[in-house]
């Protein structure tokens, strides 16, 4: 039985996508389980419709909220908004479509398991390492999803370090103070590995709540250099800050600037490969000479 004292915080960070913005809220006005506050940080008017939290019930307060640009600040600043009166908060992408039971998906099963103070929900479809996926078709596909009969939830792994950023749940009495690290800064590259490594309890990968993560490009990406610069330098921060293993942050690390090597002689239309490797051999010098940071990019 639901907990009625039980309030489900939605914040959704997004910089210059109006569009998907839109397109989300629907998906999120016809959860079976609905929000109690839905927070959108963004930078500027332009970033969302101006009738972004006209479609809620008054059952949910909607509200938009203007933040310096960079992810971890603007999560932050979500955060902050709905510590002190809820209970659960679900980070989604602005371009992730979630299922019709997603919040009461992820309200049960912190119900059910009450060691696990933080989740991330099982992928439809991810088109984050592809072309992608229309609004529409993302649609589709979860409507697809729901009609299909649901059965109790199951853990798929746990004991992870990390959550996927795009949709991730926790308690906000394990959260406390714990805050994104603005050190990291525009789109954050690991912020949700760091984040999630420093909340306790377990951390696990369930099927209580799906959806598709559209993995919108928005045209071929313009900042590769400064990407491919974080894909180092940003796991190499988090090594030496103590959220992120060792072996993983050289996996991670080695993994991308091999890719970024391989492809350059076909690179994919929405990655510009070539900046990417650029970005690589900087922050190699940046490390060797020790003034690596992932705020360097800043001054590209």
């Amino acid at each position: 039985m639901r907990d009625l004292d039980n309030r489900i915080a939605v914040v959704i960070c997004s910089v210059g996508r109006p569009d998907e913005l839109a397109d989300l809220v629907p998906h999120l006005t016809k959860q079976t389980r609905m929000p109690d506050r839905v927070v959108f940080v963004v930078t500027k008017p332009e970033d969302a419709p101006q009738d972004l939290t006209a479609p809620f019930s008054e059952g949910t307060e909607a509200v938009v909220l203007y933040s310096d640009k960079g992810l971890t600040k603007q999560r932050n600043m979500g955060l902050d908004a709905v510590q002190n009166d809820c209970d659960l908060v679900v980070f989604f992408d602005d371009d992730f479509v979630p299922s019709r039971y997603a919040l009461e998906g992820i309200e049960g099963a912190f119900a059910a398991w009450p060691d696990v103070n933080g989740m991330t929900g099982h992928l439809i479809a991810d088109g984050i390492n592809g072309g992608g996926y229309e609004a529409a078709q993302a649609a589709d596909m979860v409507a697809q999803y729901d009609t299909t009969p649901r059965s109790e939830p199951t853990v798929l792994r746990s004991g992870l370090v990390g959550l996927y950023g795009c949709n991730m749940a926790y308690r906000l009495s394990a959260v406390g103070e714990t805050r994104f690290d603005p050190a990291l800064p525009l789109y954050g590259w690991q912020e949700d590995i760091d984040f999630a490594a420093q909340i306790p309890g377990e951390r696990i990968k369930t099927d209580a709540f799906s959806g598709v993560h559209c993995g919108t490009k928005n045209g071929r990406e313009t900042a590769g250099a400064r990407l491919g610069y974080s894909q180092l330098v940003n796991t190499w921060y988090l090594w030496r800050k103590g959220t992120m293993s060792g072996r993983f942050a050289f996996k991670l690390a080695a993994r991308n600037m091999i890719a970024n090597h391989v492809k350059l002689l076909r690179p994919e239309p929405w990655i510009d490969r070539k900046a990417r490797a650029i970005g690589n051999w900087r922050a190699v010098k940046d490390i060797l000479t020790g003034i690596a940071h992932p705020e360097r990019i800043l001054e590209f």
